[in-house]
């Protein structure tokens, strides 16, 4: 079962992973956490970005 991304959806999941990952490091939480989130993020992009949006760090 593969699941292939691309085209223009492949390019707006990259530009929102960059950009959670980006307000990811910007956050004040720590650094564990924040090597976590981005872990995360790289490594499960679509579920990731999810989970990052609803769990991840404020602020």
């Amino acid at each position: 079962m593969d699941i292939e991304v691309g085209g223009l959806l492949g390019l707006v999941l990259l530009i929102l992973d960059v950009w959670a990952i980006i307000k990811v490091i910007q956050s004040s939480a720590d650094i564990g956490i924040k090597v976590l989130w981005v872990v995360v993020i790289l490594v499960l992009p679509v579920i990731g970005l999810v989970l990052w949006f609803f769990l991840g760090p404020k602020g």
